[in-house]
């Protein structure tokens, strides 16, 4: 009788911490929204905090980036928005120069900048969330998407990874008066341009690593088809509203122009808008190292990729070439023979430029945006030495 009560309690005590544990899962699930109301998937903040600092680590770290900022950035001659923080929790910013020269208006942490190419790390994001909620695949052909686009064997992933073999539309709308330059071309456009005009890829597809920015105008346009949504409003509803980005946005050639920072040469001449301005994708993206930290922190949290497809965002995929520098679903890296590869985007457009660097062994990021031309903000690799073993020497430069 005994040994049968106890059994009995047994099963029910088991019974009753299954039914929590269900409970508690579907609470986390819940929590930890995927697909808004109009099924597109969502990113979602961090819900769990990473490690705290401590002060003394902190204090460290602070002494040795902003020697490194005051050494190489100058409040009389630069424009610059600098943000270094480790496991969400920023260690040393800056803000100086203009935003807006004619106006007087500065740089502060709320004044939304240009972040060039780095809007590709923030578009493959995109894409990648509706590869993972089923709603297109990552081998699938771009044809099947783009009505007329006239490359069979280019696939999303090849756009991700610039080994589509396409041509980048800056040079092939200037040449042989493929487009009128006094018409803002479109991302539509671009598409009717390469069937019109049958523009040849420079190498075939999937042979060769070319960077371009026609692969990313391609994945705006794809994003475009599968929400149902213009490319601004799919990345507001999909990444910038759900993570509190409100600094964040797409510019809009007939919207924005008058109330954007523009950017300036090095001779501090202001840069005007041009009509390769109204593509997006690849760039047209203005955010805030403030905003951009909150994307990457959302990147840490659960459930954001399945582990199998974030594993393909961070591996190589062009080796057809000896060398360090690789390129990944959306990410720069650089790899070496031993030790953790480095994660990183640069860009450039007109006069702005940019750096966003993911150190995800050690939770590190680090973003640079400048409105004034300067490779200033490709060094800022440098400073990863402090927080991991990475082969950086002092007079190292990048590139876009």
């Amino acid at each position: 009788m005994t040994s049968r009560f106890s059994q009995y309690t047994l099963l029910l005590l088991s019974t009753l911490f299954l039914s929590f544990s269900c409970s508690k899962q579907e609470k986390t699930e819940k929590e930890i929204v995927k697909v808004n109301e109009n099924g597109l998937p969502v990113m979602t903040p961090m819900h769990e905090e990473m490690p705290k600092l401590s002060k003394a680590f902190i204090d460290d770290k602070k002494y040795g980036v902003s020697r490194f900022f005051e050494k190489l950035w100058s409040e009389k001659n630069d424009n610059v928005a600098f943000l270094v923080a480790k496991n969400g929790q920023i260690i040393y910013e800056n803000y100086m120069g203009f935003a807006n020269k004619r106006t007087g208006e500065m740089i502060n942490k709320n004044m939304p900048l240009h972040i060039a190419s780095v809007s590709k790390v923030l578009t493959s994001t995109a894409v990648l969330m509706l590869i993972d909620a089923k709603k297109i695949k990552l081998d699938q052909k771009v044809n099947t998407l783009i009505e007329n686009f006239p490359y069979p064997d280019v696939t999303i992933q090849t756009l991700l990874n610039h080994r589509s073999g396409m041509r980048n539309y800056a040079y092939f709308t200037f040449e042989n008066n493929n487009w009128d330059k006094h018409k803002t071309l479109t991302n539509e456009d671009i598409v009717k341009v390469m069937v019109d005009k049958k523009i040849q890829q420079e190498t075939k597809t999937d042979t060769h690593f070319s960077y371009c920015n026609t692969n990313y105008a391609m994945l705006a346009l794809i994003i475009e088809k599968v929400t149902g949504l213009k490319y601004p409003e799919a990345m507001k509803e999909m990444i910038f509203q759900p993570l509190g980005m409100t600094n964040t946005f797409v510019f809009d050639i007939n919207k924005d122009r008058d109330m954007i920072a523009p950017s300036y040469k090095g001779n501090n001449m202001e840069i005007g808008i041009d009509y390769l301005d109204g593509i997006y994708g690849d760039k047209n993206i203005y955010s805030t190292p403030r905003d951009l930290l909150k994307f990457d922190k959302a990147r840490y949290a659960p459930f954001f990729l399945n582990p199998e497809l974030l594993k393909k965002v961070y591996q190589g995929y062009s080796y057809e070439s000896k060398g360090t520098r690789n390129y990944g679903l959306g990410v720069r890296l650089i790899e070496w023979d031993k030790g953790e590869p480095f994660y990183y985007h640069n860009g450039w457009w007109h006069g702005n430029t940019s750096c966003f660097i993911n150190m995800r062994k050690e939770k590190v990021t680090m973003i640079v945006l400048s409105n004034k031309y300067t490779h200033k903000t490709y060094q800022t690799k440098r400073l990863a030495s402090l927080f991991g073993d990475y082969p950086f020497k002092l007079n190292d430069d990048g590139e876009e």
